[in-house]
Parts: C-alpha cells; sequence; structure tokens
C-alpha cells in the first residue's frame, strides 16, 4: 500500500512550527537565565552596597580619629612651639647677661691694661717743662740709646734719644730722604748737668739774654731724651735761618705723622722762635695738634695726659 506524499504546503507549515517551537524554547530558556542573572546581580549589588556602606562607615570612624588625633597633635605641637618661645626667650636674657658680662669683662681688663700700661709709662715725657714744671736732677730716662752716626750732622759729638721714640726719628729723617730732603741731627739728650754747663756757658756769653732761647737746668725738653735739634747741612747748626729751608717747610708738613711737634713756634711765650727745636709726644697727640692748628704749651696738661698711653704705640 502506497502513503500518499503529503502536499508540499504541508511540509512547509511543519518547518515553521518547529522553528517556532526552537525560537519559543531558547527564549524561554535566554529569559530564564537573564532572570537568574538579574537576580545574582541584584544579589551581589545588594553585597557590594553592604560593603560599601560597612566600609564608609569605618571611614567615617577613621576620618574622626584621624581628625582626632590631628587636632591633639596640632595641640601638642602649640604647645611644644609656645615652649620653644619661652625656651628662646630665656636664651636670649641669658646670652643678654652674658653679653653684658663679657663686655664688662672686657671693660675690666681694658682698664687694667691701660693702668698697667700707664704704670709702665715714663709720666714724665708729656709735662710741659718749659719754665713750668721741674725735672730734677736725678732725672735719666729709662730707655736711652745711641743714634747712628748717619743720622747725625757732619762734625757733631755723638747724641743718644729715647729708645722707644728712635724708630720713629729714624723713620722721619728716612722719609725726609725719599723727597730728597736732608735731616740731620744737631743735639739730643742733655742730662741736667750738660744743660747746667750749656747755659751756664750762654749766660757767660750774653747775660740774662740768654733766657730768651736757653732753658734753665731742670726746666729743659732735651732732658727728657725725646726732644732734639734738628737742621740740614746748608744751615749747619740750630740757627734761625732754619727757618728758610725746604727742610723746615717739609717738617712742618710732616713732622706729626711721625709724632714730632714743634716746641717754640712764633709768637710762642716761652722762648724766641726755634725752629729746630722738635720734641717727640706720640703720633696721636702731635696728628691732633696738626689738625687744629695748636700748639702744645696751648692745650691744658690735663688733656695732655690723656695721649701719654699711646704716646709709643
Amino acid at each position: 500500500m502506497h502513503t500518499r506524499p503529503l502536499p508540499r504546503a504541508h511540509y512547509l507549515v511543519l518547518a515553521g512550527l518547529s522553528i517556532l517551537l526552537f525560537t519559543a524554547g531558547y527564549f524561554a530558556a535566554l529569559s530564564y537565565r537573564v532572570s537568574n542573572d538579574r537576580s545574582s546581580l541584584a544579589s551581589e549589588n545588594a553585597i557590594l552596597i553592604q560593603q560599601l556602606a560597612s566600609s564608609s562607615e569605618a571611614f567615617a570612624i577613621e576620618r574622626e580619629t584621624a581628625s582626632s588625633t590631628i587636632a591633639e597633635l596640632s595641640s601638642r605641637l602649640s604647645l611644644t612651639a609656645e615652649e620653644l618661645d619661652d625656651i628662646e626667650g630665656d636664651y636670649r636674657k641669658e646670652k643678654n647677661k652674658n653679653d653684658e658680662f663679657e663686655d664688662q669683662i672686657k671693660k675690666i681688663s681694658g682698664t687694667v691694661g691701660v693702668l698697667d700700661k700707664l704704670s709702665k709709662t715714663d709720666k714724665e715725657l708729656l709735662q710741659k717743662y718749659s719754665k713750668v714744671y721741674f725735672l730734677n736732677e736725678n732725672y735719666i730716662p729709662s730707655n736711652i740709646k745711641q743714634i747712628e752716626s748717619t743720622y747725625l750732622l757732619p762734625g757733631r759729638k755723638s747724641q743718644s734719644f729715647h729708645g722707644n721714640a728712635l724708630p720713629y726719628l729714624e723713620d722721619m729723617i728716612e722719609a725726609a730722604a725719599d723727597d730728597d730732603i736732608v735731616l740731620k741731627v744737631v743735639s739730643a739728650y742733655r742730662s741736667f748737668d750738660e744743660q747746667m754747663q750749656l747755659k751756664g756757658a750762654y749766660t757767660q756769653s750774653y747775660g740774662s739774654g740768654a733766657n730768651a732761647f736757653s732753658a734753665d737746668q731742670g726746666y729743659s725738653e732735651h732732658q727728657l731724651g725725646t726732644t732734639l735739634d734738628l737742621s740740614d747741612p746748608i744751615t749747619n747748626g740750630p740757627y734761625l735761618s732754619f727757618k728758610n729751608t725746604e727742610a723746615y717747610t717739609w717738617l712742618q708738613e710732616n713732622a706729626h705723622r711721625y709724632g714730632f711737634i714743634l716746641s717754640y713756634p712764633e709768637n710762642n711765650t716761652f722762648y724766641v722762635f726755634e725752629p729746630w727745636h722738635w720734641r717727640f709726644v706720640g703720633e696721636d697727640l702731635a696728628s691732633d695738634l696738626h689738625k687744629d692748628d695748636a700748639n702744645f704749651y696751648d692745650w691744658e696738661q690735663r688733656k695732655i695726659d690723656t695721649y701719654l698711653v699711646s704716646i709709643f704705640d
């Protein structure tokens, strides 16, 4: 018996139904899977939200704790800064006290040093002896040295000068030579007895007129050992004509730089003008007298005495 084949249309219907059934099953399975995945995602989201909430809470706690710690540290740092300020203030006070104390020590040391220096310096060296103070016959400079012959006027006997002032004299004569000026020593230190003999000789020759240019023994600056008569080879002695020489002009302009002053300038009230007679008083005093255009004997002794400590500096 032969089965009759189905018409072509029936096959198409059956095929369509099969496709519909497969598609419906696929979408049903897909829908189920999506539903499960959504449920799983929702669950995971809930867990994540819970974890985030827990983390946020923990972070908030930690932040609060950190803020509290920072506040505490800030407070401690502030206190420490104040303590440091207090300590620094105390240190400054102590340092100022120490500085003041050190200054006092220096002043005391300086005063002691000055007093010690003064005690070792001949107090006679800046006294006014020309008809003012008397230098007794027993006075001899503590440090007297012979002047080298090269500094002496030719034909003169040996001369001596105060050892501490001698380097200043040598420097002055050599500085003059550098300027083509020839300065020579005529006479320097004279003892009490030498001055007495010299004054006696002048008195025999000039009578009372000798008092105008020669000091009595005990009143001569020469006895100090810091005074000398200067001249040049042309003038060749302690003569008034020395005032007209280039050597005298040089001394007027430069002698103070080496501590020397002209004791008896023109119009002084002690002796006649003696352009040859120069006395060592120290650079400080000589320079100040030169600056003020003043004479040694015009200043008060009390003012002059303040220079004694630096006479050989």
